[in-house]
């Protein structure tokens, strides 16, 4: 087992140790002094914030951008772009140094926005965004395609972003990285280079693994499936199709280039049969 698998699942391990002695400690006897409760939760600190670390020697700022298809058509505007910083979302765990994330928007100002007490929660349909195809980047193979978890509301408002923030990702985090990433397709592209789609809607995928898929072909939808704020695609490419081990890999969309956080684009690629 890589290194890098076994400190994460020693990670989870440690919050579901202190989750358990808290709730000893609340409702028997408690199993230790109340102090020594919270060693397993500095030591699943500490591991993720080693983990969540690269040292330059492990970054590919040396390998040139792989180049690749947009994984969508028409309009859409990129947030935690990799072009403002890296990593985009502030770690380079589950291979995300590179990730990007986009959210369709047919006119300028065309989707809801955050709002700070209400309405505390959306439908999806209320996204442009949901239901979208998603296609091919690159011709290659499906490694790994999950369709099954449900597309909760949005958290585009203050109470649902804490809850989100404070509760819901701690809980997906220990669960694993599956339930980060919700239901997503792992296209291995050649070359050790392997493309990674998040949040997809359930039910909608086209594709299994094993799958040889052509660049254009339709995938999936997009959807609002794991640790999502709003119906979105996440996409990114790694070294390895594994979340937990995998290391990001930077990318340019043939066309469109890397498009800066809030910064709108076009993408004409037709969708291919599925």
């Amino acid at each position: 087992m890589p290194v890098r698998k076994a400190a994460m699942l020693l990670h989870r391990c440690c919050w579901l140790a202190f989750v358990a002695l808290v709730l000893v400690d609340v409702l028997a006897e408690p199993l230790v002094p109340f102090g020594l409760i919270f060693v397993p939760a500095v030591a699943a600190i500490l591991i993720g914030v080693l983990v969540g670390r690269r040292s330059p020697e492990g970054l590919a700022k040396g390998r040139p951008a792989v180049e690749v298809g947009p994984p969508v058509t028409g309009r859409w505007t990129a947030l935690n772009s990799p072009a403002d910083k890296v990593p985009s979302h502030g770690t380079h765990g589950y291979g995300q140094t590179y990730a990007i994330d986009v959210v369709a928007e047919p006119v300028a100002g065309g989707r809801p926005p955050f709002r700070w007490l209400w309405p505390v929660a959306r439908p999806n349909r209320d996204f442009p965004a949901f239901d979208a195809p998603l296609i091919a980047v690159a011709d290659g193979t499906v490694v790994h395609a999950s369709g099954g978890q449900r597309d909760h509301l949005s958290r585009t408002s203050g109470p649902a972003l804490a809850y989100l923030m404070l509760v819901e990702a701690f809980v997906r985090d220990v669960a694993g990285a599956r339930r980060i990433v919700g239901n997503h397709i792992v296209l291995d592209l050649g070359d050790g280079t392997y493309a990674a789609y998040a949040h997809l809607r359930r039910g909608s995928l086209r594709v299994e693994a094993g799958d040889t898929v052509r660049e254009g072909q339709a995938l999936a939808r997009c959807g609002n499936s794991g640790n999502s704020t709003e119906p979105h695609v996440h996409f990114q490419l790694m070294d390895h199709p594994d979340f937990d081990v995998a290391r990001g890999i930077p990318f340019t969309w043939r066309g469109v280039g890397v498009p800066a956080n809030g910064e709108a684009f076009t993408s004409e690629g037709a969708v291919g049969p599925g």
